[in-house]
């Protein structure tokens, strides 16, 4: 284990700065994440249909900034974008401990969306300037574990802390998130070489690079995005309230079970993370992500054994539970290298930042588009709608995965692996 992670660390000490970076933000919104709703239904008395209100509203406003997050990456540098992102973000997330009406809810966590809108695309731009294609593949699924490793440290600090009667433990751990948001923009600081605007500034009456239309005009691009919408749709915007709705209501798993899947899935990434990077390294990327739909719809069909077992035998449907999750977890491992690192290899450095900013939106739009369909599916022919619905859903994935192979040069595809030495950032002239 500890020459795979040295095998996987970035050769460049900016970029394993930036690693850290992600390790201490994740602790701290793992300290939070897993309590927002209940802390604004249970201890600021929001409704349940308020609270929903509210975290929906805060997707929307960062899937609808996404995009001008990309545009600013390109034109003024990454790090100019995300150190204030960062700032914005901690206050947002300091206020939380605050906040005592939907009014005032809506208020921060509006300010939060401005500041986590372009903090991923801008981050993932970072790591891609500070490395090749050989390792970058390795150093984006090192940056996947560590944030999950981060979350898992947070959600079992916060678990032992928190109090529903106690409200000033929450107000304490939403403080203790914004000093997490504070370190990383303290880490870029500290390196003012890196960041900075990729693409030479155009001269007089030079054309321009281009914009979002000729990011779209990228046919693997485009191909690519497809298949993250379709598995990302059917996958993790599933895990929120697909899959909990269904362990609790289908499979009749005490909710306790459920906290015990999410934390054998943290368990799973954290441990097979760096194994399957060496494992998928110089193999083709394409069949990586065709793999992952296929790891996808094997945990939902483990879900749906659940459901059916749970009237002959509880154990056996909890434990479907915890294996649903963790098998799913193992697809993330190969899902979290491959898809910004074949983002990557596409983009241009004009439009790295606008090419970040859509792969991240993926989530944006399944984030919404999940949710809303799962109640209903849920709710008909007790639940096997449903995993029949995101089995069929990541098996497509993967076909669309397989239908990208002949798009990509071998390079693209990772089965052709580039020189060793990682590039420098190339900042604009002045």
């Amino acid at each position: 284990m500890p020459d795979m992670l040295r095998r996987s660390l970035p050769r460049r000490s900016e970029a394993r700065r930036i690693l850290v970076g992600t390790l201490l933000s994740a602790i701290g919104r793992g300290l939070t994440l897993p309590f927002l709703f209940i802390y604004l239904t249970d201890v600021r008395g929001l409704t349940d249909t308020r609270a929903g209100l509210v975290i929906g509203w805060y997707g929307a406003v960062t899937l609808a900034l996404s995009p001008l997050g990309g545009t600013l990456i390109d034109r003024f540098g990454a790090r100019r974008v995300v150190v204030p992102c960062l700032l914005v973000e901690a206050v947002g997330t300091g206020s939380l401990g605050l906040v005592h009406s939907t009014g005032s809810a809506l208020l921060v966590m509006t300010v939060i969306a401005i500041g986590s809108s372009a903090i991923w695309s801008g981050q993932n731009t970072i790591l891609a300037s500070l490395t090749d294609d050989g390792e970058r593949q390795r150093v984006f699924g090192l940056n996947f574990a560590l944030l999950n490793l981060g979350i898992g440290i947070g959600g079992m600090t916060s678990g032992a802390i928190i109090d529903t009667a106690r409200p000033g433990t929450f107000q304490v751990i939403y403080l203790l998130d914004a000093v997490s948001y504070l370190m990383p923009a303290l880490i870029l600081l500290t390196l003012p070489g890196v960041g900075h605007r990729l693409g030479n500034r155009r001269t007089r009456g030079e054309p321009s690079a281009g914009g979002y239309l000729t990011v779209l005009r990228d046919r693997p691009f485009r191909r690519l995005v497809i298949f993250g919408l379709v598995l990302t749709t059917c996958g993790y915007a599933q895990i929120e309230v697909g899959f909990a709705a269904y362990a609790v209501r289908v499979a009749e798993v005490n909710p306790r079970v459920v906290a015990w899947a999410l934390a054998a899935n943290t368990v799973m990434i954290v441990l097979a993370q760096l194994l399957v990077i060496r494992r998928i390294e110089g193999r083709s990327r394409t069949a990586a992500l065709a793999v992952v739909g296929a790891v996808f719809a094997t945990a939902w069909l483990v879900l749906g054994a659940a459901g059916l077992v749970s009237a002959g035998n509880a154990l056996v449907a909890a434990l479907c539970v915890v294996a649903c999750s963790a098998i799913f977890g193992f697809g993330e491992t190969m899902l979290s290298p491959v898809m910004p690192a074949l983002t990557n290899a596409l983009a241009t450095d004009e439009l790295r930042g606008r090419y970040n900013a859509m792969s991240s939106m993926i989530f944006g739009v399944s984030g919404v588009i999940g949710p809303v369909t799962a109640g209903p599916l849920i709710g008909a022919a007790n639940g096997m709608v449903w995993v029949a619905v995101v089995v069929g859903g990541c098996l497509v994935a993967s076909l669309v995965a397989l239908s990208l192979r002949r798009l990509l040069t071998a390079a693209q595809d990772g089965r052709v692996t580039t020189g060793a030495t990682s590039p420098e950032p190339a900042p604009a002239t002045a």
